[in-house]
C-alpha cells in the first residue's frame, strides 16, 4: 500500500478527531459564565433570532439542493464520463455543510455572551473564549467535510 493510500485511510480518523475536539471545546465554552440576567436575556433573543434565520435559510437551500441534485443525477446517468452518484455526493456535501453551519451558529451565539462576560475580567480571558468559539466552527467544517469526502471514496 502506497503512502498516499495509507494517508487516505487515516482521513476518517482525523475527521473524527476534529469533531471530538470541536465537541470538547463546545463543552468548555458552555461551562463559562454567561454573565448577568440581562446579558443572558439578550443572548437568548439573539440565539432565537439566529436559529430562526438559519431554519428559514435551510428550508430554501434544501429545495435548491434537491433540484440541483436531480439535475446532477440525470446528467451523471446520461454521460459516459460521469455517474449518478455525483448527486449523492452533492447531497452529502450539502448536509455536512448544513450541519457545520448549524453547529457553528449554536456555538457562536453561545460564545458571544460568554466572551462579553469574560471581557469584564480581561482581554486574555475574552480572547480565549472567542477563539474557542471559532475553533468549534472550523473543526466542525473540517471534520464533517473530511467525513463526507472519505465516506464517498
Amino acid at each position: 500500500m502506497s503512502l498516499a493510500e495509507q494517508l487516505f485511510m487515516f482521513t476518517p480518523v482525523a475527521a473524527v478527531a476534529a469533531l471530538v475536539f470541536a465537541f470538547t471545546k463546545s463543552a468548555w465554552i458552555s461551562k463559562q459564565e454567561v454573565g448577568t440576567d440581562k446579558m443572558s436575556t439578550i443572548a437568548g433573543h439573539i440565539r432565537d433570532g439566529a436559529m430562526a434565520f438559519l431554519s428559514r435559510e435551510y428550508k430554501i437551500l434544501a429545495v435548491f439542493a434537491l433540484v440541483v441534485a436531480v439535475f446532477l443525477g440525470y446528467s451523471g446517468s446520461t454521460s459516459a464520463q460521469s455517474h449518478w452518484l455525483v448527486a449523492v455526493a452533492f447531497i452529502l456535501g450539502a448536509i455536512c455543510s448544513g450541519l457545520a453551519g448549524y453547529f457553528g451558529m449554536r456555538i457562536a451565539t453561545s460564545a458571544n455572551v460568554r466572551t462579553t462576560n469574560a471581557a469584564r475580567k480581561g482581554l486574555s480571558e475574552a480572547l480565549t473564549v472567542a477563539f474557542s468559539g471559532g475553533t468549534v466552527m472550523g473543526m466542525s467544517v473540517v471534520g464533517l467535510g473530511v467525513l463526507g469526502v472519505s465516506g464517498l471514496a
